[in-house]
C-alpha cells in the first residue's frame, strides 16, 4: 500500500461521521482553516476559502458549514497539479457571516481597529475534550499524512500535520500531548510540521482518533517489519560468527606455518603434530569440521590447539 493510499484508509475512517455538537463543528472548522484555509478580504469584507485535493475531504467541510452556518461554499478553482498529479480545488465563502466564522473559529478577532489575524490557537475551541479530539481529527483531514515502513523503501512509521504559522504548530502539539502525543515541529519551507515519529506514537494516536482500520494496518505491517529485523539479526550474527571463525583458522594456520619453517613440527608430539598438518592442509575449517576430520571432540582439539599456540608464542618470543 502506498504512502498516499495508506492517508486516504486513516482520513476515510475519520470522515465517518461529522461531529454531534456545534462546538465541535466550530472546532473542525478551525482546524480546517488553520491547515487548508486562508482569509480572503475583498470589497464584500472578509471571506475564507480552502484548498482540497480530494472531493470528499471538501464536501465534509462544506457540510460543517451548512450545518452550523447555513451558509454554501462555492468551487472558485479547480487546478491541476502536476506534482501530485491531482486537481486541487478551492471552495470558497465570501457572504456576511464570513467575519463571524472566522471569528468563531479563533482566525481573527476584534480590537480598536476593528478585526486583526490571530496566529496562535485560542484555548476557548479545544476546552471540552469532545471539541479538542474535533480538533486534531480535522486537522489531519486538512494537512495530515502518514506513513509506513513497506517495500525497498527506506521509509519508516511517520505521521504528520502541516501548518503556515509556527505560534499554531507549537500550540498544535500542546493540545497533542494533552491526548499524551508527544510530536515534534520542523521547519519545511514556509510551512510548519507537526510529526510523530514512531510505531507506539502511530499506534496511539489511531487509538486516540479511533482509526482502528489504521491500527490494524499498523500493527500488521509493524509484525511484518520485525519479523524481518530478527532475520536480519541472525543472518547479522551467522556472518559475523562466520567471519571471526574464519579469521581465528586463518591465524592458526599462519602461526604454525611459522612454527613449521623456524623450529619445525617434528619436534611436537604425535598428537600436536597431527594437528598442525590438518591445520595446515585445511586452513579454513572451523574447530568443529577439524575435529571431525580427526576424530577427536571439539573440547579435546581446543586443548590441543592452545597448547600449539602457546609453543609458538614461546618461539616468536
Amino acid at each position: 500500500m502506498t504512502v498516499a493510499n495508506f492517508t486516504w484508509e486513516v482520513k476515510r475512517e475519520l470522515l465517518a461521521a461529522l461531529p454531534e455538537n456545534a462546538c465541535c463543528k466550530i472546532a473542525a472548522i478551525a482546524a480546517f482553516l488553520r491547515t487548508s484555509g486562508s482569509i480572503t478580504y475583498g470589497a464584500e469584507g472578509f471571506g475564507l476559502e480552502i484548498v482540497s485535493e480530494n472531493e470528499r475531504i471538501a464536501e465534509y467541510f462544506i457540510q460543517l458549514m451548512e450545518s452550523v452556518y447555513g451558509v454554501r461554499m462555492v468551487l472558485r478553482e479547480a487546478k491541476h497539479d502536476p506534482k501530485s498529479d491531482r486537481d486541487k480545488l478551492t471552495f470558497s465563502y465570501c457572504g456576511d457571516r464570513a467575519a463571524q466564522i472566522l471569528a468563531d473559529t479563533g482566525v481573527i478577532a476584534r480590537d480598536e481597529n476593528g478585526y486583526s489575524v490571530v496566529y496562535r490557537l485560542s484555548p476557548y475551541l479545544v476546552e471540552n475534550d469532545c471539541c479538542a479530539l474535533a480538533f486534531v481529527k480535522a486537522a489531519f483531514l486538512g494537512g495530515g499524512s502518514c506513513t509506513l515502513p513497506g517495500g525497498a523503501g527506506k521509509t519508516g512509521y511517520h505521521l504528520e500535520f502541516v501548518f503556515s504559522s509556527s505560534a499554531i504548530a507549537e500550540d498544535f502539539c500542546g493540545l497533542l500531548s494533552s491526548f499524551e502525543l508527544l510530536a515534534k515541529v520542523v521547519r519545511r519551507g514556509e510551512t510548519r510540521v507537526v510529526y510523530l515519529k514512531s510505531r507506539d506514537a502511530l499506534s496511539d494516536f489511531f487509538s486516540v482518533v479511533g482509526a482502528s482500520a489504521a491500527l490494524r494496518r499498523l500493527d500488521s505491517v509493524s509484525s511484518v517489519r520485525e519479523e524481518k529485523n530478527n532475520e536480519n539479526r541472525v543472518n547479522n550474527c551467522f556472518v559475523g560468527n562466520t567471519d571471526r571463525t574464519a579469521s581465528a583458522s586463518a591465524e592458526q594456520a599462519i602461526a604454525i606455518g611459522k612454527l613449521r619453517d623456524t623450529v619445525g613440527l617434528d619436534s611436537l608430539e604425535e598428537p600436536l603434530r597431527e594437528l598442525a598438518a590438518a591445520r595446515l592442509q585445511y586452513p579454513m575449517d572451523s574447530l568443529r569440521a577439524l575435529a571431525e576430520r580427526l576424530g577427536v571432540s571439539k573440547s579435546c582439539l581446543n586443548h590441543r590447539m592452545r597448547k600449539l599456540m602457546e609453543i609458538y608464542k614461546r618461539t616468536e618470543g
